[in-house]
């Protein structure tokens, strides 16, 4: 497996980690539908998170945050219409970034953006 595999695979596994300490409960996790997908689906109170995370061991490309494209962001919300169709009896929920920073010799570092929107 290539090491942008393994840093991707390994950043989910933290942000799992970090939004269940955060009193998320993961519903799904790599959703899949048609072309779309989404990395994690997640429930906090009455509201329905759709999580996209991103994952960098250094900055030399920018912030794993950055790395998110308008584009990236319409397929997270054409995946969420098709959970919602799924799933109707979501009636609040939110698009959420999760960065995950894996430094040498550090522990990781999270900046979660909630309620992205276009």
């Amino acid at each position: 497996m290539a090491n942008h595999n393994v840093t991707g695979k390994n950043g989910e596994a933290l942000a799992l980690a970090y939004l269940t300490r955060n009193r998320f409960v993961i519903l799904h996790t790599n959703w899949r539908h048609s072309h779309y997908e989404i990395d994690i689906i997640a429930q906090r109170g009455d509201v329905l998170h759709f999580i996209e995370v991103k994952t960098r061991r250094s900055l030399k490309f920018g912030y794993p945050e950055e790395s998110v494209t308008k584009k990236k962001l319409e397929n997270l919300i054409n995946g969420a219409e098709a959970f919602l169709y799924q799933y109707p009896q979501w009636k609040r929920i939110q698009y959420d970034i999760l960065s995950v920073n894996l430094w040498k010799n550090r522990d990781p570092e999270y900046f979660f953006i909630e309620d992205v929107y276009l």
